[in-house]
């Protein structure tokens, strides 16, 4: 077997109607002239799948590696699991405006429509504005006809929860809960390897394209959780020089880790690969087992094979964030 290692990807924008600059400053990139609002950090999604930007499988695209080595990349459980398929897809997301109010099917359906996976999701907020706010969830009970006339009326925002939020913020999306993130907010997004979105409205504004954009209001009937919470937030602590656990799911687990001292990170036990998110703080990323060693930058992504998930977290300049997702066989 060829030698593996943690994975670095060549930057991967996206262009949207709503997006701003905040994502190529941080990552100190070249400006682009539309507006970028997502950059997608680790993708195995057909459309846009991330090329790998370091060592010896520098310009080879991540699913090609996946293919080659299934079970040390993925996990020998994950792999089995998922058929040898990247099963996560995570995000940097940008909003300068509102994006459009929406929903994602569940894996039944979206399986039995389209053929994929469906899409449960998480946001962690970086940074936001302040009196940024976004929608999750509805406010009072609906029902399919009422949906359908909100629509059509364009009163729809007026049953959905409005949430004020601040960095530290998170929120889980599980398939058929409806949702936005709203202007002035950065995020991490960490989701199911799925790029299907059933759109409900979009303020009438037109795409890039200066066309007006699809909504879909059928499928997202079908796939609406009408069900109304009492609260939408996750919540959890936080604390320094420890490894936090932020969110378990059926799909994913997410930990922060915030540290100022070199620190141990030990998850081969999970059989699973590792995406890590640098939020503050440049860092390097030390694998016990092959002594190899990279650099990860702020605003970057780098994702570690299951095989070699031992490894240290060190600050570069004293201080470091980072957000880990991972999948927990056990849950």
């Amino acid at each position: 077997m060829e030698h593996l290692y943690p994975l670095l990807f060549e930057p991967n924008l996206h262009e949207t109607v709503w997006g701003g600059k905040k994502l190529t400053t941080w990552k100190h990139l070249p400006e682009h002239a539309a507006p970028v609002g997502e950059s997608w950090e680790v993708s195995a999604v057909p459309s846009s799948i991330n090329i790998i930007a370091n060592g010896d499988f520098k310009g080879m695209d991540l699913v090609s590696l996946i293919n080659r080595y299934p079970t040390e990349i993925l996990g020998e459980h994950v792999a089995k699991q998922y058929k040898g398929q990247m099963p996560l897809l995570v995000k940097f997301i940008d909003a300068r405006d509102d994006l459009s109010i929406q929903v994602h099917p569940n894996d039944e359906m979206a399986q039995r429509v389209h053929g994929k996976f469906g899409k449960s999701e998480m946001w962690y907020i970086i940074d936001a504005d302040p009196e940024a706010s976004l929608y999750v969830g509805f406010k009072q009970e609906i029902d399919e006809n009422e949906y359908k006339q909100r629509i059509a009326d364009g009163t729809i925002t007026d049953v959905l929860a409005r949430h004020k939020v601040h960095a530290g913020d998170v929120f889980y999306l599980p398939a058929g809960r409806v949702h936005a993130i709203c202007g002035g907010i950065l995020l991490a997004e960490v989701q199911q390897s799925s790029d299907l979105t059933y759109r409900i409205y979009d303020y009438n504004r037109p795409g890039i394209d200066g066309k007006p954009r699809e909504l879909h209001t059928d499928l997202a009937a079908k796939a609406l959780d009408f069900h109304v919470e009492k609260d939408y937030r996750t919540h959890y602590s936080i604390q320094k020089e420890c490894d936090c656990p932020v969110l378990s799911t059926p799909y994913f687990n997410v930990h922060i880790v915030d540290t100022s001292s070199p620190f141990h990170r030990n998850l081969i036990g999970n059989d699973s690969f590792v995406i890590t998110m640098c939020l503050e703080g440049d860092c390097k990323i030390h694998i016990h087992k092959t002594g190899d060693e990279i650099e990860l930058r702020e605003g970057f992504s780098c994702m570690i094979p299951a095989v070699i998930a031992d490894y240290d977290l060190i600050s570069i300049n004293g201080h470091t964030k980072v957000l880990e997702t991972f999948i927990d066989r056990t849950v």
